[in-house]
């Protein structure tokens, strides 16, 4: 996209671009660009001088950052120049509106480096110039020449002129908000051109909330707070009470501790810590404390994603593998291809292009590549791009041997061959230009990369020029075959035979050969008459035979051909020649190498926290060349790829590998170099993970100081990494000394450890190791000397808050008190039960040196009573009280008496059973059962009172009954039965009515339940009960001391169908005393009265307080 053209500024308007500072080298200049335009600014950093790839920040005013608006309307590029070093930045902006004007800054960051330039955006409206000539201004719609679509005239319409507005005064719309009534909001809104007035006034909301004082915070949360993906984030708010309970919640849900989420107390700050911000920590977070709260949003901002490695530009040939790499900021980034402005996606690519991506790394694979695929590549990300450019060539065919001349007698073999590069290349023979076709003498082969043309029984019609031409190449190779016209003259001669041996090398009698190769070693023979050829090894001849091994005669060369060399091929040969005027004989030794063996004993022999250093055995073999080095490969356990790790060979035996990422397994294999080539690899090294001590612990401190122990605590290390904390080590020595004594013979897993036979009054050092699978770490060290000596410490007990009531427990069941205490030295602990010592086999204690354990394995009502725990030290005592209750199911009621039958009803009442359970009867159930079926049916149930009514009665039966007692426990096991039985007597069919007497029904007040002494908590709410009867219905009044209790909202004074019963809301120690119930009508009154007794429990022993 090109850049804006800067306007001619108007007087007054002219922008000044800013000047390059630090380590920018071009910077963004201010523009004024026309509404719905695209402008771009540019910018320029040298990193030539930089330790790190600087990073770019484009801001709208002070802090609104652009990289998280990346879209269609903003997009940001990145490139970089190789041989320049500089960094080119660019920001877009697509078809510009009115809210873009403004001031912008882009900042550059480079570790210790920063540098900043500011730039302005000004936007103008559209203008249009009218021509003159009106018939211009007649347009139609539409783009398919002069007469498609419809005329407009909307050009000829005249535009109002714009009136000029005088300079408005600024005013603030917050103030005129707060200060307004609610009624005015929307005209305000309108007349100042409020769009978002919602908005507006829950802002304004949250405005008046903090602007009110708080009894509880002394400073709030901000209203919002922003954080980067993967950053550290901080929440901090101040509070009044530095005892305070602070509860943090995460829309609306509470926030558990974790790594995740720390939460510090420090005086009276209260922060909330979240590592590693992701999106879903996007929320709105609360902070209470009591009934108090204060709110914040956190916004987490998602960086763009950045390129960190830029693509490489590639040059290759044709058929080969090409891999363009590119690296991003952040692992899981979508990448986008490109190939000359195309996108290469999985769809249209089909099997020529594969995409892979491997952490922050993406790779896109070119299979085979072809002269097509040349061009510029590209790799888009949200936050920059980057561009290589491919280069294919054809493949050049190398010719390794050519064909030679040939000059031949009649009736011989003439063989030409040629060897090329490419064992896939074809080709054809020509004679003269005339092709050659294969007959019975011609033979044209193709074995691998070698082409041979052999022609058998030469005769003078063969000699002429050969051509060989490889398919699909411009090349050719030629020779000539001359053909040797001899006349033989025959004259007996006779001549020594004699052996021509050139084996090519300095020393004459030895032959190198590599294995696997073929050796034709050709042995020129001269003599007349024509001498015999007979080649040994040792002692053994070898026969002119098909086979690996073989000799080829002719008449003036013998040949000895060894396919595929071996390793026991090695040896000594020789060849004797002979004819009828004598022999000649050669000796030669042929040596056969080979590649090395692989390495063997890879392992590792030790680890750092990237870096393991690996240490090998030479190889067994060394291929009969002598070793030049080594070749490392590494990779990830369970992966296939290998990393080379080393180009140059590498000489010694032991190698530190580095760059590896920590915690994570590698296994190593090794390639053996000599002379001949490299060696198969070897077998995998076992895998090793690079690992690292830990740091040192922390916080370390004294918890506690005797005569000859010292007991330590401390935290774990901050940095503990891949290999985890196996244990610690604690050690000491006396101040002044050097001379450090190992406290633990083995690594103690615990926070704290307590060291034991510490000489007394000695001051003493400490330090704390920690230690893992890589060594130990670096030790911290207590800041000063701690003296060996006992530590005064006074006697308490803490009770806890359930035993500090009275504690209620069934008979048979267990009980199982722990009463912690604290004092120094071990404090003396005595029971005491009813204020004598305990003596009660059954009842048994343990102490330690923190807690006392009074336990009773099957408690018996014989159990209840009041239990006195006192520690001492010397003269200095503590005591506790705890009260323990036994129950059980109570008895019968006894005397069930029928007292009254009348119509259909039968009057009731007993008297309390005898054992109660040894806690109150909170009621009665009352059955009944007719005398002929014997069933029983419940009537009544929770029954208060010892006396009831049973209605609706069967006539013409009887019926007996039965009550049960119930406590807390329950029903009781056996029930009262009645005496005698009710029945309901049948009556003739005509009922004759006995005359109606009304019954006076009218009484004085009577109480038929007393108020009962009560003995209470104070703080917990309580009420005492009565219940009484009486007609006319009596007026009730309260009294407590005989004073009248009024319209005191302590007390909530109720009357249910004659029971009455006064709740005292959380009374305190002056709500004591006596209180007494009055009920009076017409014909008299009553009073009953009780005592309450309210008791305050104390921390520090004693009783309590009344």
């Amino acid at each position: 996209m090109p850049e804006p053209q800067k306007p001619d500024a108007a007087p007054g308007e002219g922008a000044q671009p800013s000047e390059p500072t630090g380590i920018f080298v071009a910077s963004p200049e201010s523009v004024t660009a026309t509404k719905g335009k695209d402008v771009t600014f540019v910018a320029k950093v040298d990193s030539s001088k930089l330790t790190r790839k600087p990073v770019m920040k484009w801001l709208k005013g002070k802090w609104l950052d652009l990289g998280s608006k990346a879209g269609k309307h903003l997009q940001f590029k990145e490139s970089y120049d190789r041989n320049t070093k500089i960094y080119t930045y660019q920001m877009s902006i697509i078809k510009l509106v009115d809210g873009d004007a403004g001031g912008y800054r882009c900042e550059v960051t480079a570790k210790d480096k920063c540098d900043s330039c500011t730039f302005e955006v000004s936007v103008q409206a559209v203008e249009d110039d009218h021509e003159d000539n009106i018939l211009e201004a007649f347009k139609r719609s539409g783009d398919a020449g002069e007469d498609a679509g419809e005329l407009d005239f909307s050009a000829l319409l005249k535009k109002r002129a714009k009136k000029k507005e005088g300079p408005k005064e600024e005013v603030d719309v917050w103030e005129i908000l707060k200060a307004a009534k609610p009624c005015d909001y929307e005209k305000i809104a309108f007349e100042y051109g409020i769009t978002d007035l919602r908005g507006m006034l829950k802002m304004l909301k949250k405005m008046k909330m903090e602007s009110k004082t708080s009894d509880a915070f002394l400073t709030k949360l901000d209203s919002s707070y922003s954080v980067e993906k993967g950053k550290k984030m901080q929440l901090t708010v101040e509070v009044a009470d530095p005892d305070a309970v602070v509860t943090w919640l995460k829309n609306g849900q509470e926030i558990k501790p974790s790594t995740k989420y720390v939460m510090e107390s420090v005086g009276n700050k209260r922060t909330l810590t979240i590592n590693k911000c992701n999106l879903s920590d996007d929320a709105v977070y609360e902070c209470v404390v009591g009934e108090e709260k204060c709110f914040t949003e956190v916004l987490v901002k998602e960086p763009p994603v950045t390129i960190t490695k830029l693509l490489d530009d590639v040059h290759t040939v044709v058929g080969e593998k090409v891999e363009f790499e590119v690296e991003v900021s952040e692992e899981g980034a979508n990448v986008k291809w490109m190939k000359d402005g195309v996108e290469l996606n999985r769809e249209m690519a089909g099997s020529k292009y594969r995409f892979k991506k491997d952490g922050k790394r993406h790779i896109l694979i070119i299979n085979e590549a072809t002269t097509e695929d040349i061009g510029m590549y590209y790799a888009f990300t949200s936050g920059g791009e980057s561009k290589a450019e491919l280069e294919v060539e054809e493949k050049e065919l190398e010719v390794l041997q050519s064909i030679a001349d040939l000059t031949v007698k009649s009736a011989e073999q003439a063989v030409f061959k040629c060897e090329v590069s490419d064992e896939k290349v074809t080709g054809k023979w020509f004679k003269d230009g005339v092709e050659v076709q294969a007959g019975d003498r011609i033979k044209m082969t193709h074995i691998g990369r070698t082409h041979k043309l052999t022609i058998d029984d030469v005769k003078a019609s063969d000699a002429g020029d050969y051509t060989f031409v490889p398919d699909g190449y411009a090349l050719s190779l030629s020779a000539k075959l001359n053909f040797l016209e001899i006349k033989i003259e025959y004259v007996p001669r006779q001549d020594p035979p004699k052996i021509h041996l050139d084996t090519g090398s300095g020393n004459k009698n030895v032959i190198t050969v590599v294995a696997g190769n073929k050796l034709r070693l050709d042995v020129e023979i001269t003599g007349e008459p024509a001498p015999t050829a007979c080649w040994m090894r040792e002692d053994n001849v070898l026969a002119e035979a098909e086979g690996r091994v073989r000799v080829e005669t002719r008449k003036t060369l013998s040949t000895f051909v060894i396919d595929g060399a071996q390793k026991q091929d090695e040896g000594h040969y020789s060849i004797t020649v002979t004819n009828p005027a004598g022999e000649d004989k050669a000796k030669l030794f042929i040596r056969v190498v080979d590649v090395p063996n692989p390495p063997g004993n890879v392992k590792c022999t030790s680890v750092g926290d990237d870096c393991g250093t690996i240490t090998w055995d030479p190889p067994a073999f060394d291929g009969g060349v002598p070793i030049k080095g080594y070749l490392m490969e590494r990779k990830k356990v369970g992966s296939d790829r290998w990393t080379k790790l080393n180009f140059d060979v590498y000489e010694s035996t032991t190698y530190e590998a580095k760059k590896m990422i920590e915690g994570v397994l590698y296994e190593m294999r090794v390639f053996a170099v000599n002379g001949i080539g490299i060696s198969q690899p070897s077998a995998n090294s076992p895998p090793f993970m690079p690992i690292a001590p830990t740091s040192e612990p922390i916080r370390l401190t004294v918890d506690d100081v005797t005569d000859s122990t010292c007991a330590l605590k401390w935290r774990p290390p901050e940095r503990i990494g891949a290999g985890g904390v196996d244990g610690y080590i604690i050690e000491y020595c006396k101040e002044g000394s050097d001379q450090w004594v190992q406290a633990n013979e083995q690594p103690v897993g615990k926070n704290q450890y307590r060291v034991k036979e510490l000489p007394v009054g000695e001051k003493m050092l400490f330090r704390v190791v920690a230690v893992n699978i890589a060594g130990r770490s670096p030790p911290t060290t207590l800041g000063q000397a701690v003296t060996i000596r006992e530590i005064m410490e006074n006697p308490k007990i803490r009770l806890p808050r359930h035993l500090r009531t009275k504690l209620i427990t069934q008979v048979g069941e267990k009980v199982n008190m722990v009463i912690p205490f604290q004092g120094k030295p071990r404090p003396i602990v005595t029971w005491l039960r009813d204020d004598v010592p305990l003596e009660d086999k059954t009842v048994g204690f343990r102490t330690s040196e923190v807690d006392t354990i009074l336990f009773i394995r099957s408690a018996e009502r014989i159990h209840s009573g009041k239990y006195t725990l006192s520690v001492r030290i010397e003269n200095m005592l503590d005591s506790a009280d705890v009260d323990i209750q036994v129950v059980e199911k109570p008895g019968p009621p006894i005397a069930v008496t029928v007292t009254d039958v009348w119509g259909f009803n039968a009057a009731l009442e007993w008297k309390p059973p005898k054992d109660d359970g040894n806690c109150d009867i909170i009621g009665y159930t009352v059955q009944k059962a007719d005398r002929k079926t014997k069933e029983w049916f419940t009537v009544f149930e929770h029954n208060r009172r010892p006396n009831c009514t049973v209605s609706d009665l069967v006539m013409g039966n009887e019926y007996s009954f039965r009550v049960y007692s119930e406590n807390i426990c329950g029903l009781s096991d056996e029930p009262g039965v009645s005496k005698n039985t009710a029945a309901i007597p049948k009556t003739g069919l005509d009922y004759d009515p006995a005359p109606f007497k009304e019954m006076d029904t009218h009484r004085s007040p009577k109480f038929t339940a007393p108020l009962v002494d009560r003995s209470v908590v104070a703080g917990y709410t309580t009420a005492i009960s009565c219940a009484v009867r009486g007609n006319p219905k009596p007026k009730i009044i309260w009294m407590k001391n005989n004073m009248i209790i009024g319209e005191d909202p302590k007390f909530l004074m109720q009357n249910n169908q004659g029971v009455l019963t006064l709740n005292i809301r959380r009374p305190s120690l002056f709500d004591g005393g006596r209180y007494s119930c009055r009920a009076v009508n017409d014909l008299g009154q009553d009073e009953v009265e009780c005592k309450l007794e309210v008791r305050v429990m104390q921390e520090k022993g004693g009783e309590a307080k009344k």
